[in-house]
């Protein structure tokens, strides 16, 4: 899909309107992805200065050729820099301003000190939960893309699944999942894949080893992919072979959690309402293997806000995207997963990822 840089100078202006909450004259990104957003660059190193009347990229000799070819019609300026510092400075001295923000998660108390020395009396103002949901709601593009970024990942688990045998180890599993999303068109994927077979399915990040699919295995496949630079993310947990009654009960309430949290979702209420329809389906016979949030925003990275977690002070909006995975992890055993993305709406959800999350056994 073509990007539509008429949606850069609208995302620009409407964040210029904040400038005056955080009492700041400008603002610095650091984040490649907050650059992306803003104004459609999609190289790996660079700045992004927004002042009241210019929205300007610095970047080294690598990407001057690229910014030109990418922000054509945006209005960004490009300075090209041999020092990023030096050049930071610069544009800040150029454009006359005084109050300068930035954001503290992304830059090293090492460039802070060079910043604070070459700006003197310049104030440097570090911001940060004040930036967690500038991406949060998205607009049409970005649901067009991880729309197709769903498509690509759902189908590559479904394929996966079907050439499930025997034998098998996780890493081959990793291995089809990524050639068949490339091949559908990926551009890359959205973080490691997270296959997971028996024993290894009860730790939450198993990285795939050579470990082979054995009969009475749950196997935890966490997967998602990039389609124009925005995430896919979805878990299913796959049977081989016969289970026992106990797994088969376990894998319901997991369900029964999964459902019970997407039933919940609606716009205006607090993420961690829905962290907790989650957890009260587990009780707390089985609450103590629940080991992480029911879920996370996702966009151009895998994991943003908003948080579905017991601790989350955010608040759902319509056109957020979140996650909800809950999971039940049994050390030594085995564990469950189910996951899916989906949009927030008025008073329900549409669900994003397309694999049907009741049990799937493979004989």
């Amino acid at each position: 899909m073509q990007q539509n840089n008429e949606i850069f100078p609208a995302r620009v202006s409407l964040f210029r309107r904040k400038l005056s909450d955080y009492n700041i004259d400008s603002i610095i990104f650091f984040s490649m992805s907050n650059i992306r957003y803003f104004s459609g660059f999609t190289g790996s190193d660079g700045v992004l200065l927004i002042t009241p009347g210019k929205a300007i990229l610095l970047v080294d000799g690598r990407y001057t050729a690229q910014a030109a070819m990418e922000l054509e019609t945006t209005n960004v300026q490009i300075i090209e820099y041999k020092d990023k510092i030096t050049g930071i400075i610069q544009a800040i001295a150029d454009c006359r301003l005084k109050y300068i923000g930035f954001e503290a998660a992304f830059i090293t108390v090492e460039m802070h000190s060079k910043l604070t020395k070459g700006l003197s009396a310049k104030k440097f103002v570090p911001l940060a939960d004040e930036l967690e949901l500038i991406r949060a709601r998205k607009d049409k593009q970005e649901l067009a893309l991880m729309r197709k970024a769903a498509d690509i990942s759902s189908a590559a688990l479904l394929s996966c699944i079907g050439g499930i045998m025997p034998g098998i180890t996780e890493k081959d599993l990793a291995l089809q999942l990524e050639l068949y999303a490339r091949a559908s068109g990926a551009d890359q994927l959205a973080f490691e894949p997270i296959v997971a077979a028996g024993e290894n399915s009860a730790l939450p990040h198993n990285r795939p080893t050579n470990r082979k699919i054995k009969n009475g295995d749950f196997i935890v496949i966490d997967f998602g992919v990039k389609y124009g630079g925005y995430c896919s993310d979805e878990t299913c947990t796959i049977a081989f072979g016969e289970l026992t009654e106990k797994q088969k009960h376990i894998y319901q309430i997991v369900k029964d959690a999964h459902d019970n949290a997407l039933a919940s979702i609606k716009s205006n209420i607090a993420a961690r309402d829905i962290d907790h329809c989650a957890r009260s389906v587990f009780t707390e016979k089985y609450s103590r293997y629940f080991a992480h949030g029911t879920g996370h925003g996702v966009g151009l990275e895998v994991h943003e806000a908003p948080r579905l977690a017991s601790d989350s002070n955010d608040i759902l909006e319509e056109k957020m995207v979140v996650t909800v995975e809950p999971g039940l992890y049994f050390p030594g055993h085995w564990g469950i997963r189910i996951e899916d993305t989906v949009l927030v709406q008025e008073n329900s959800c549409e669900k994003l990822t397309k694999m049907d999350k009741q049990l799937i056994t493979i004989k």
